[in-house]
C-alpha cells in the first residue's frame, strides 16, 4: 500500500509540474501576443492573409520579394547605427553604387551571351555582377571610413551623432553629384538577368529574376545572421556595440571592428542594388527610395535591432504593397510616414523596444 501511495504521489507531482510548466508557457505566449511585437506581427499576418484572399496571391509574392531586398538595406543601416551610432543618410548611395557596378559588369556579359547563348555566362554572369556589386559597396564603405568617418572620430567625439549625421548628408550629396558628373543622369538598367519563361506559383507568374532576388536576399541574411551569432568576429562586433571599454579590455581591436562594420553595412546595401537592377535602373538619385524605406524599417523595429530589422522589413513591404494596391502609387510614402510618426509618438524605442548602444556612446 505504501508503494502504491508513493507511486500515486509521484505521478500526481509530475502531472502537477507538467501542468504548471504548460500554464507558464501559455501565459508567456498570451503575454507575447498582447505585447507590441505580438500585436504588430499578428496584425501583419492577418492583413497579409486578408489581402491575399481578397486581391490574389500576387500581393504576397510582391511583399516577400520587396521585403527580402529591403531587409538587406535595413540590416546594413541598423548595423552601422547600432555599432557606431552613425545615422547613415548616405546609405542609399551605396545601393546606387551597387546597381551602377552591376550595370557596367553585366552589360558586356549580356552582349557576349546574346552572341553565344550556350555560354556558361548565361547562368553565372548575373551572379558575377551581383557579387561585384557587393564588393564595390564594401570598398566604397572602407573608403568612406578612411576619408570621412575615421578622421572625424580621431579628431573629436563631441556631438558625434549630429556631426556624423551632417557628414553623411554631405556624403550623399557628393556621391549623387559624382554619379551625375562621371556617368551622366541617364537611366542605366537592364531588361532581365536570367532568360526563360516565368515560373507559375499559385496562379501567379513570377520572373526568374524576382525568384533569384529573393533567394539571394534570404541566403545573405541567413549567412549574415550565422556570422553575427556564431563566429568570433561576429561576437566581437556585438561586444563592441554593447560595451566598447569591455571589448578593449578583452583585446578586441576597435579600429578593425569599425572598419569591418562599415564595410559589411555598405556591402549589404550594394548587393541589394545589384540584385534589383532589373527593377531599379541606376541613376543619380535612385538611392532615396531605398534609404527612406530602410529608415522606416529601422524606426519601426527599433534602432540598432538587427533581427527586428528583418521582421520590420516585411512589415513595411506589406504596408507599401497594400498602399499601392488599395490607395494609389502616389501614396506609397505617405502612409508609411504616418505610421512612423505614430510609432515615434507612442513608442519611440520602436516596436521591439531597442536602444542604440554604440562605440561612441557616453
Amino acid at each position: 500500500m505504501m508503494a502504491m501511495s508513493e507511486k500515486f504521489s509521484l505521478e500526481f507531482n509530475l502531472k502537477a509540474g507538467e501542468n504548471n510548466f504548460m500554464s507558464k508557457n501559455n501565459k508567456a505566449f498570451v503575454g507575447w501576443i498582447k505585447s507590441a511585437p505580438g500585436i504588430t506581427i499578428s496584425g501583419s499576418i492577418i492583413l497579409a492573409v486578408f489581402a491575399t484572399i481578397y486581391s490574389g496571391p500576387y500581393i504576397l509574392v510582391n511583399v516577400i520579394i520587396t521585403g527580402g531586398m529591403l531587409a538587406l538595406v535595413a540590416t546594413g543601416l541598423t548595423l552601422i547605427l547600432g555599432v557606431l551610432n552613425i545615422a547613415m543618410f548616405a546609405h542609399g548611395e551605396y545601393f546606387m553604387i551597387g546597381s551602377l557596378t552591376a550595370y557596367y559588369v553585366f552589360t558586356p556579359i549580356s552582349n557576349y551571351v546574346n552572341e553565344n547563348p550556350d555560354s556558361i555566362l548565361a547562368i553565372t554572369g548575373p551572379l558575377i555582377a551581383i557579387a561585384l556589386s557587393m564588393i564595390s559597396g564594401a570598398i566604397a564603405g572602407v573608403i568612406s571610413e578612411k576619408i570621412v568617418f575615421g578622421p572625424l572620430r580621431r579628431r573629436s567625439t563631441d556631438n558625434w551623432v549630429m556631426n556624423s549625421f551632417l557628414l553623411t548628408v554631405g556624403l550623399s550629396v557628393l556621391l549623387i553629384n559624382l554619379h551625375q558628373l562621371i556617368f551622366g543622369a541617364d537611366f542605366k538598367g537592364i531588361v532581365r538577368y536570367w532568360g526563360g519563361m516565368p515560373t507559375e506559383i499559385a496562379g501567379v507568374f513570377i520572373s526568374r529574376d524576382r525568384i533569384m532576388a529573393f533567394i539571394i536576399s534570404a541566403f545573405i541574411v541567413l549567412v549574415f545572421w550565422l556570422f553575427m551569432t556564431y563566429t568570433r568576429t561576429g561576437r566581437a562586433i556585438r561586444a563592441v556595440s554593447q560595451d566598447v571599454t569591455g571589448a578593449q579590455i578583452v583585446g578586441i581591436n576597435i579600429e578593425n571592428i569599425v572598419l569591418l562594420t562599415i564595410a559589411l553595412s555598405c556591402a549589404l546595401s550594394g548587393v541589394a542594388g545589384g540584385s534589383l537592377l532589373f527593377m531599379y535602373p541606376s541613376y543619380p538619385t535612385m538611392g532615396l527610395e531605398p534609404l527612406y524605406m530602410a529608415w522606416f524599417v529601422v524606426i519601426l523595429s527599433g534602432l540598432g535591432n538587427i533581427l527586428g530589422a528583418v521582421v520590420g522589413a516585411f512589415m513595411v513591404a506589406l504596408l507599401k504593397v497594400m498602399t499601392v494596391e488599395y490607395v494609389g502609387a502616389g501614396w506609397d510614402f505617405v502612409v508609411p510616414s504616418i505610421l512612423i510618426m505614430m510609432v515615434l509618438i507612442f513608442k519611440p524605442s520602436g516596436i521591439f523596444g531597442s536602444e542604440v548602444r554604440g562605440v561612441l556612446d557616453k
